[in-house]
């Protein structure tokens, strides 16, 4: 009968995916928005089931705005492609930018609002301010320093780029000088212009792709350094998962290489041979 009112199936909401509840909900609105109340009402009268009060679609329409930035960071933070360490900071600023303009029209889910971006300073306030983070969110192309119009948090990542770059330069230019090259190097000015002059034309370079750091070495090494690890813990946990299913109870004698040969096999059975 669902299928035949309404074209789509409900989404049960389960203990195993946070997100559940909200994509349940959304999925609710989404009938009402494209079939009509007609719709579900017939659904609720073939069922007897009270059918959703004026009130109630108000709060679940609020529901779904307040949490709709929350499940599209997380989702986007738990990516194994194409996310670094560096998509951290600007994905949380974004969405507690979209939470709070999305709490000035609500009238019934302010409280909600409130307790997701006290959470969100409880447990992130410090990596906002994070230099390193910073600093990796800048390196990465696609961000620079477009995503926030905070003065200050810029600062701080610019500071240890430039610090960390000119550091890099400075241990790699001195191993390649002979002894008295190294001796008469402060005589020559061009080595500490050359920081900042390779960040300036960084940031101000066109382009999003990661390949844009490929004409600025210095700043490529230390956005490799920084965006190398991953901004949550999903990959492993699917990872662990893909290895339970491999290390059963009939193949507890497998041993350590064959077992790891097998994950790998399986991890990677889509990327297409050379």
């Amino acid at each position: 009968m669902m299928e035949e009112e309404c074209s789509m199936q409900l989404i049960r909401p389960n203990a195993t995916r946070w997100n559940s509840l909200f994509l349940s909900v959304e999925r609710i609105l989404k009938i009402m928005k494209e079939k009509g109340d007609s719709a579900f009402r017939n659904l609720c009268a073939e069922f007897k089931i009270p059918m959703f009060t004026p009130a109630e679609k108000v709060f679940l329409g609020e529901y779904v705005t307040a949490m709709a930035p929350v499940a599209k960071a997380i989702n986007i933070l738990q990516g194994e492609t194409n996310v670094h360490m560096g998509w951290l900071v600007p994905t949380l600023n974004v969405m507690v930018s979209k939470l709070k303009r999305a709490k000035i029209s609500m009238k019934l889910c302010k409280s909600l609002v409130d307790a997701i971006l006290a959470g969100v300073n409880k447990c992130f306030g410090d990596m906002l301010n994070d230099p390193e983070l910073i600093a990796a969110a800048i390196l990465l192309p696609k961000f620079k320093t477009y995503w926030t119009t905070d003065a200050a948090i810029l600062k701080l990542g610019l500071d240890y780029i430039k610090g960390n770059m000119e550091e890099n330069c400075q241990l790699t230019s001195d191993s390649t000088l002979s002894e008295e090259e190294y001796f008469f190097k402060p005589l020559k000015s061009s080595q500490a212009q050359q920081g900042p002059a390779v960040l300036d034309g960084y940031l101000t370079c066109a382009g999003d792709d990661m390949g844009v750091l490929k004409t600025f070495p210095p700043l490529l090494k230390l956005s490799l350094r920084l965006n190398t690890p991953l901004p949550a813990s999903a990959a492993c946990e699917r990872l662990f998962s893909s290895a339970g299913l491999i290390f059963s109870p009939k193949r507890a004698r497998i041993s350590s290489k064959n077992f790891e040969n097998q994950l790998l096999l399986k991890l990677n059975k889509n990327i297409a041979p050379l």
